[in-house]
């Protein structure tokens, strides 16, 4: 075989193409990726509304009561565990 032979014979497009492969883009791959999240954002999305528990007026005020009572939980847990541990109540005026 002679250079210019052997240099084409492994040139990499054709070395690829060779052996069943292609060459890809990195745009390519981002572009794919990005679809494959939007399909799986609106097949979630269909899905939530499918099978959600209550209507979505009634989920709001259930959200909007539990964002409201988020701190008394956490002074309520930690009231308990000052009990349960022995420990003083802490109070958080000094943080």
């Amino acid at each position: 075989m002679n250079w210019k032979l052997m240099k084409k014979y492994l040139e990499r497009d054709a070395l690829l193409k060779r052996i069943g492969l292609e060459e890809r883009s990195p745009a390519g791959d981002v572009f794919t990726g990005l679809g494959l999240f939007a399909v799986g954002v609106l097949v979630g999305a269909g899905l939530g509304l499918m099978f959600a528990p209550k209507r979505g007026d009634e989920m709001r005020q259930l959200v909007g009561e539990a964002w409201k009572n988020r701190g008394r939980a956490g002074q309520d847990f930690q009231r308990e565990m000052g009990v349960e541990t022995g420990l003083p109540p802490t109070t958080s005026a000094g943080h």
